[in-house]
Protein backbone atom coordinates (compact mmCIF):
# COMPACT_ATOMS: atom_id res chain seq x y z
CA UNK A 1 0.00 0.00 0.00
CA UNK A 2 1.19 3.43 -0.79
CA UNK A 3 0.19 6.10 1.45
CA UNK A 4 -2.24 8.60 0.20
CA UNK A 5 -1.03 12.45 0.96
CA UNK A 6 -4.42 14.87 0.23
CA UNK A 7 -2.30 17.61 -0.72
CA UNK A 8 -3.43 20.50 1.80
CA UNK A 9 -5.50 18.08 3.75
CA UNK A 10 -8.90 17.26 2.34
CA UNK A 11 -10.60 19.95 5.45
CA UNK A 12 -8.13 23.04 3.78
CA UNK A 13 -8.96 21.76 0.25
CA UNK A 14 -13.02 22.12 0.60
CA UNK A 15 -12.61 25.34 2.54
CA UNK A 16 -10.97 26.94 -0.52
CA UNK A 17 -13.30 25.33 -2.64
CA UNK A 18 -16.09 27.07 -0.57
CA UNK A 19 -14.97 30.57 -0.04
CA UNK A 20 -13.82 30.69 -3.36
CA UNK A 21 -17.24 29.60 -4.64
CA UNK A 22 -18.63 32.73 -3.08
CA UNK A 23 -15.93 34.96 -4.68
CA UNK A 24 -16.40 37.26 -7.71
CA UNK A 25 -16.04 35.97 -10.94
CA UNK A 26 -16.92 38.80 -13.07
CA UNK A 27 -12.78 39.46 -14.13
CA UNK A 28 -11.22 37.01 -17.14
CA UNK A 29 -9.73 33.55 -15.94
CA UNK A 30 -6.86 32.38 -18.35
CA UNK A 31 -5.98 28.65 -19.43
CA UNK A 32 -4.23 27.08 -22.36
CA UNK A 33 -6.47 25.50 -24.87
CA UNK A 34 -4.29 25.49 -28.81
CA UNK A 35 -0.53 25.64 -29.35
CA UNK A 36 1.10 26.97 -32.33
CA UNK A 37 4.16 27.16 -30.47
CA UNK A 38 5.99 26.10 -27.33
CA UNK A 39 4.38 29.11 -25.66
CA UNK A 40 1.44 30.04 -27.86
CA UNK A 41 -2.17 29.25 -26.19
CA UNK A 42 -5.29 30.13 -26.60
CA UNK A 43 -7.07 31.98 -23.47
CA UNK A 44 -10.26 31.17 -22.00
CA UNK A 45 -13.15 32.61 -22.06
CA UNK A 46 -14.30 35.13 -19.01
CA UNK A 47 -16.00 33.57 -16.06
CA UNK A 48 -19.74 35.26 -16.12
CA UNK A 49 -21.28 33.01 -14.13
CA UNK A 50 -20.62 31.07 -10.78
CA UNK A 51 -19.44 27.30 -11.63
CA UNK A 52 -20.39 24.84 -8.95
CA UNK A 53 -16.93 22.85 -7.03
CA UNK A 54 -16.88 19.77 -6.21
CA UNK A 55 -16.41 19.29 -2.60
CA UNK A 56 -17.08 15.90 -2.30
CA UNK A 57 -15.58 13.36 -5.07
CA UNK A 58 -12.02 12.67 -3.13
CA UNK A 59 -11.17 9.55 -2.66
CA UNK A 60 -8.04 7.46 -2.77
CA UNK A 61 -7.76 4.69 -5.95
CA UNK A 62 -5.40 2.36 -6.57
CA UNK A 63 -2.78 2.56 -9.88
CA UNK A 64 -2.99 -0.72 -10.74
CA UNK A 65 -5.93 -0.76 -12.46
CA UNK A 66 -5.01 2.28 -14.65
CA UNK A 67 -1.12 1.40 -15.32
CA UNK A 68 0.79 -1.71 -16.01
CA UNK A 69 3.53 -0.13 -14.07
CA UNK A 70 5.20 2.46 -12.53
CA UNK A 71 8.05 3.34 -14.65
CA UNK A 72 8.67 7.46 -14.71
CA UNK A 73 5.99 7.70 -12.42
CA UNK A 74 2.16 8.28 -13.33
CA UNK A 75 -0.24 10.47 -13.12
CA UNK A 76 -4.31 10.07 -13.21
CA UNK A 77 -6.24 12.84 -14.12
CA UNK A 78 -9.93 12.01 -13.08
CA UNK A 79 -11.74 14.79 -15.05
CA UNK A 80 -14.97 13.44 -12.84
CA UNK A 81 -13.87 14.22 -9.49
CA UNK A 82 -11.72 16.97 -10.54
CA UNK A 83 -8.72 15.62 -9.15
CA UNK A 84 -5.36 14.82 -10.09
CA UNK A 85 -3.17 11.57 -8.65
CA UNK A 86 0.53 10.67 -8.85
CA UNK A 87 1.96 7.52 -8.00
CA UNK A 88 6.15 7.38 -7.45
CA UNK A 89 7.79 4.94 -9.05
CA UNK A 90 9.41 3.76 -6.10
CA UNK A 91 6.01 3.54 -4.78
CA UNK A 92 6.62 5.88 -1.51
CA UNK A 93 4.85 8.63 -2.94
CA UNK A 94 1.01 8.94 -3.70
CA UNK A 95 -0.60 12.81 -3.76
CA UNK A 96 -3.98 13.87 -4.54
CA UNK A 97 -4.38 17.48 -5.91
CA UNK A 98 -7.84 19.18 -7.03
CA UNK A 99 -7.85 20.44 -10.17
CA UNK A 100 -9.38 22.74 -12.52
CA UNK A 101 -10.95 20.52 -15.74
CA UNK A 102 -12.11 21.27 -19.31
CA UNK A 103 -15.86 22.73 -19.53
CA UNK A 104 -17.54 20.30 -21.57
CA UNK A 105 -17.42 16.89 -22.86
CA UNK A 106 -16.09 18.10 -26.42
CA UNK A 107 -13.32 19.87 -24.85
CA UNK A 108 -12.55 17.25 -23.15
CA UNK A 109 -9.94 14.58 -24.36
CA UNK A 110 -9.36 10.98 -22.78
CA UNK A 111 -6.20 8.50 -23.51
CA UNK A 112 -3.02 8.18 -22.55
CA UNK A 113 -0.03 10.21 -23.19
CA UNK A 114 3.50 11.47 -21.30
CA UNK A 115 5.19 14.64 -20.14
CA UNK A 116 7.26 15.58 -23.20
CA UNK A 117 8.91 19.03 -21.52
CA UNK A 118 9.11 21.02 -18.21
CA UNK A 119 9.27 24.35 -18.15
CA UNK A 120 9.25 26.62 -14.49
CA UNK A 121 8.01 30.25 -15.87
CA UNK A 122 6.32 29.38 -19.09
CA UNK A 123 5.41 32.60 -21.38
CA UNK A 124 2.52 32.86 -23.48
CA UNK A 125 1.66 33.99 -26.78
CA UNK A 126 -2.39 34.25 -28.16
CA UNK A 127 -2.78 32.48 -31.26
CA UNK A 128 -2.71 34.40 -34.08
CA UNK A 129 -6.43 33.62 -34.63
CA UNK A 130 -7.16 34.83 -31.34
CA UNK A 131 -5.33 38.11 -31.84
CA UNK A 132 -7.41 38.41 -34.66
CA UNK A 133 -10.54 38.49 -32.82
CA UNK A 134 -8.89 40.73 -29.92
CA UNK A 135 -5.95 43.05 -31.43
CA UNK A 136 -5.52 44.67 -28.36
CA UNK A 137 -3.94 41.74 -26.48
CA UNK A 138 -0.62 41.35 -25.86
CA UNK A 139 1.31 39.40 -28.39
CA UNK A 140 3.83 38.25 -25.69
CA UNK A 141 3.62 37.91 -21.73
CA UNK A 142 6.30 37.15 -19.87
CA UNK A 143 6.45 34.72 -16.65
CA UNK A 144 4.91 36.62 -13.80
CA UNK A 145 1.88 37.58 -12.03
CA UNK A 146 -0.36 38.05 -15.01
CA UNK A 147 0.50 34.81 -16.99
CA UNK A 148 -1.83 32.22 -17.62
CA UNK A 149 -0.06 29.29 -17.31
CA UNK A 150 0.35 30.30 -13.25
CA UNK A 151 5.01 29.24 -12.24
CA UNK A 152 5.08 26.03 -13.92
CA UNK A 153 3.90 23.69 -17.05
CA UNK A 154 3.88 19.81 -17.86
CA UNK A 155 3.93 19.88 -22.12
CA UNK A 156 2.34 16.38 -23.00
CA UNK A 157 2.84 14.71 -26.19
CA UNK A 158 -0.97 15.73 -26.99
CA UNK A 159 0.13 18.82 -28.95
CA UNK A 160 -2.82 21.07 -27.10
CA UNK A 161 -2.64 19.62 -23.67
CA UNK A 162 -0.64 21.21 -20.54
CA UNK A 163 -0.69 20.72 -17.03
CA UNK A 164 -0.12 23.87 -15.80
CA UNK A 165 -0.41 26.29 -12.57
CA UNK A 166 -2.67 29.49 -12.31
CA UNK A 167 -2.92 32.67 -10.79
CA UNK A 168 -6.83 32.65 -10.65
CA UNK A 169 -7.25 29.98 -8.17
CA UNK A 170 -11.31 30.81 -8.29
CA UNK A 171 -10.79 27.83 -11.29
CA UNK A 172 -9.64 24.51 -8.94
CA UNK A 173 -12.25 22.45 -8.61
CA UNK A 174 -14.25 23.62 -11.36
CA UNK A 175 -15.05 22.68 -14.78
CA UNK A 176 -13.50 25.93 -16.61
CA UNK A 177 -10.49 25.49 -18.80
CA UNK A 178 -10.75 24.68 -22.33
CA UNK A 179 -8.68 21.62 -22.24
CA UNK A 180 -5.74 21.51 -20.07
CA UNK A 181 -5.75 20.43 -16.43
CA UNK A 182 -4.87 23.34 -13.92
CA UNK A 183 -3.33 23.25 -10.68
CA UNK A 184 -3.00 26.14 -7.74
CA UNK A 185 0.30 27.10 -8.43
CA UNK A 186 1.54 25.64 -5.05
CA UNK A 187 0.70 22.16 -5.94
CA UNK A 188 2.43 22.60 -9.41
CA UNK A 189 5.49 23.14 -8.31
CA UNK A 190 5.22 20.02 -5.96
CA UNK A 191 3.97 17.97 -8.89
CA UNK A 192 6.79 19.64 -11.52
CA UNK A 193 9.22 18.17 -9.02
CA UNK A 194 8.12 15.00 -8.77
CA UNK A 195 7.81 14.13 -12.20
CA UNK A 196 10.38 13.75 -15.19
CA UNK A 197 10.09 13.50 -18.44
CA UNK A 198 8.23 10.32 -19.72
CA UNK A 199 6.09 10.53 -16.77
CA UNK A 200 3.11 8.73 -17.84
CA UNK A 201 -0.45 10.08 -17.46
CA UNK A 202 -4.07 9.15 -18.01
CA UNK A 203 -7.15 11.33 -18.52
CA UNK A 204 -9.99 9.15 -17.68
CA UNK A 205 -13.21 9.20 -15.70
CA UNK A 206 -13.08 7.17 -12.78
CA UNK A 207 -13.81 3.20 -13.91
CA UNK A 208 -10.90 1.86 -15.65
CA UNK A 209 -13.26 -0.44 -17.93
CA UNK A 210 -14.01 2.20 -19.55
CA UNK A 211 -10.14 2.83 -20.46
CA UNK A 212 -8.08 0.52 -23.25
CA UNK A 213 -4.54 0.47 -22.71
CA UNK A 214 -2.65 2.13 -25.60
Amino acid sequence: EIPLRLVGSEMCIRDRFVRASFASVSSPAWTQSNVNSDSTTEIEQEITKEQRHNLSSFRALDWRPYFSNLKNGAILVDTTSRALHFWSEDKSVYNLYPSSVPMSDELTRRGRTRVVKKVEGPSWRPTPSMLERNPDWPEFMPPGPENPLGTHALYLSWQYYRIHGTHDTRKIGRRSSNGCIGLYNEHINELFGLTTVGTCLLYTSPSPRDVEES
